[in-house]
């Protein structure tokens, strides 16, 4: 998928965002997915970690995401209830905590997940995946 569905909701992993932030293969797919675009805080969190662990400071890696103008989601309990449930579905994949975050917030908003990570083709859990490169 290339194109932007019309009425689509986009959910973005770390990796997508880093993926743009740093300008990786497939930013421009991921700058494609920003309108409306939804970011679990889970994973805001990490990103603003994984930027400052580059050495951007804390507040201008916070003011790079607040220019992106997505919408960063608390984690409800609805979202930690699926999070937990992928759990045994994702085990041996190697899935971190931020990675289900992602997921869950995905599914609990019927949203396709947008991530860079290819270790997320090799399990269905019910949504949508969309790999930017």
């Amino acid at each position: 998928m290339t194109e932007v569905e019309a009425g689509a909701v986009y959910v973005l992993d770390a990796s997508a965002l880093l993926c743009l932030l740093f300008g990786e293969p497939g930013a421009d797919r991921v700058e494609t997915r920003l309108t409306g675009a939804l970011v679990s805080a889970v994973n805001y969190h990490e990103v603003l970690a994984k930027l400052t662990d580059h050495g951007v400071d804390a507040a201008e890696a916070q003011m790079m995401l607040a220019e992106l103008d997505i919408e960063v989601v608390p984690v409800d309990r609805a979202q930690a209830e699926i999070g937990g449930k992928l759990r045994p579905e994702t085990r041996g994949s190697g899935l971190s905590l931020g990675d289900r975050s992602c997921l869950a917030l995905a599914l609990d908003r019927s949203a396709t997940a947008v991530t860079a990570d290819r270790a997320w083709e090799a399990f269905d859990v019910g949504v949508v995946v969309e790999l930017v490169r």
